[in-house]
C-alpha cells in the first residue's frame, strides 16, 4: 500500500528495531552447513545479500541475523549524494520485478566505514564502491581509488560497480580500453594496499547482463590478465523485453528480479567457459526460489546473491536457500 521506497525504509528500520530488542521473529539459528572457501575467504554458506538494499551499512547486524552467509553494502561513493529525484523505485509484482533509478544515493564512504566498524555480524562483508555522479567519466578511476583505499582495512572483499545504468556514462567503463585502464590502476593499488596492511582483500568487478558474447569474452580475458579475484554477474538490465506489457515498464532505470534471470544465467555461463574456474563467479539476478539458485550454480556460480526475490518472498527465502544449496 506504501510507496516502494517508503516501504523499503520502514521495513529496514523495523527490522533494526526488532533486532535491537532481540525480538526479531525472522532471526534464524546458524544453519547446519559446511563453510565454503572462495577467494581466500571462508563463507558460512553460499547465500548473500546483493548490494543496494543497505547502501550505507546502517542495517548490517539486523540483516545478518536472517542467515546470510555474506552481505554486500553500498554502492557507496566518495562524497554523499542524494541520488535521482523521487519516485525512483517501481514495483512490477506480476513479474516479481523492480525498476529502480536510485542513482547511487548514499551518505558517503566515511559514514559507511563508521557503520562497518560497529558491526557484530560475523559473516563475510563486502563493500561495493562507485563514482559520484558529478565526477567526469574520464576521472572515474580517482573515485574508485578513494573507495578502494578507504574500504580496504574494513572489508572482507571490495566490489567495483561499473554496471549500474543509473549513473550517466558509467557503463562506458565496461568497454575494453576503459576497463583495461581501470583494472590496471585498481590492481596496482590493491597490491600496494596488500603490502601496507599485510592482508589481501579480494577485488571483484560487477558487470551488466546487457552484454554481447564478444564483450563478455573480452572482459573475461582482461579479468584473467589482471588476476581479478571475482566477478559478480549481473547487475540490473535496461531491457524491457520481458515486461513490455506492463505500463510501469516505461519508467527509466534498471530492471531486476525474475525478468533478468535468463540473461544473468547466460552471462554466468559464458564467463564460466572463458574463466575455466580460475576466477569465481557470484551469481545474482532473479533468484526467488531454491531451484533458481541451483541453476545459477549449475551455470557456473560459486556463490549467489538475492535482492528482489528477498523483497517479494521475505526472510523465509534465505533459510530455504541456505538449507537447500549446501557446499
Amino acid at each position: 500500500m506504501l510507496d516502494a521506497e517508503q516501504a523499503h525504509e520502514l521495513s529496514l528500520k523495523s527490522l533494526k528495531l526488532l533486532h535491537a530488542f532481540s525480538i526479531n521473529p525472522y532471526k534464524i539459528k546458524t544453519p547446519n552447513t559446511q563453510p565454503l572457501n572462495c577467494m581466500g575467504l571462508t563463507f558460512p554458506n553460499r547465500v548473500g545479500l546483493a548490494a543496494g538494499l543497505d547502501k550505507n551499512g546502517d542495517y548490517i547486524d539486523a540483516l545478518g541475523s536472517l542467515g546470510f552467509g555474506f552481505i554486500e553494502v553500498g554502492t557507496v561513493t566518495p562524497r554523499p549524494q542524494p541520488g535521482n529525484p523521487r519516485p525512483r523505485i517501481f514495483r512490477l509484482p506480476q513479474a516479481e520485478a523492480i525498476i529502480n533509478r536510485m542513482g547511487f544515493n548514499n551518505k558517503g564512504i566515511d559514514h559507511l566505514i563508521e557503520q562497518v566498524k560497529k558491526r557484530k555480524y560475523s559473516g563475510i562483508l563486502g563493500i561495493n564502491i562507485g563514482k559520484n555522479f558529478d565526477t567526469p567519466i574520464e576521472n572515474a578511476v580517482d573515485d574508485y581509488l578513494i573507495g578502494l583505499e578507504k574500504s580496504y582495512p574494513y572489508a572482507d572483499y571490495i566490489t567495483v560497480n561499473i554496471s549500474s545504468p543509473n549513473t550517466k556514462n558509467l557503463r562506458q567503463l565496461q568497454e575494453k580500453a576503459e576497463m583495461e585502464k581501470l583494472l590496471s590502476v585498481l590492481k596496482s593499488k590493491q597490491q600496494q594496499l596488500e603490502m601496507q596492511h599485510q592482508t589481501k582483500v579480494p577485488l571483484l568487478i560487477k558487470i551488466a547482463p546487457d552484454l554481447s558474447d564478444d564483450a563478455i569474452a573480452e572482459m573475461a580475458d582482461l579479468f584473467l590478465q589482471y588476476e581479478i579475484d571475482g566477478v559478480i554477474a549481473t547487475n540490473t538490465t535496461i531491457s524491457r523485453e520481458q515486461v513490455q506489457q506492463y505500463s510501469v515498464a516505461k519508467e527509466a532505470g534498471g530492471l531486476s528480479g525474475k525478468p533478468v534471470f535468463n540473461a544473468s544465467n547466460h552471462v554466468i555461463a559464458e564467463l564460466n567457459k572463458r574463466l575455466a574456474n580460475n576466477i569465481p563467479i557470484v551469481g545474482v539476478g532473479g533468484i526467488s526460489h531454491v531451484n533458481d539458485a541451483k541453476i545459477k550454480i549449475q551455470s557456473g556460480a560459486s556463490l549467489v546473491q538475492v535482492y528482489s526475490g528477498f523483497i517479494y518472498q521475505g526472510p523465509a527465502l534465505i533459510k530455504s536457500l541456505v538449507n537447500a544449496i549446501l557446499p
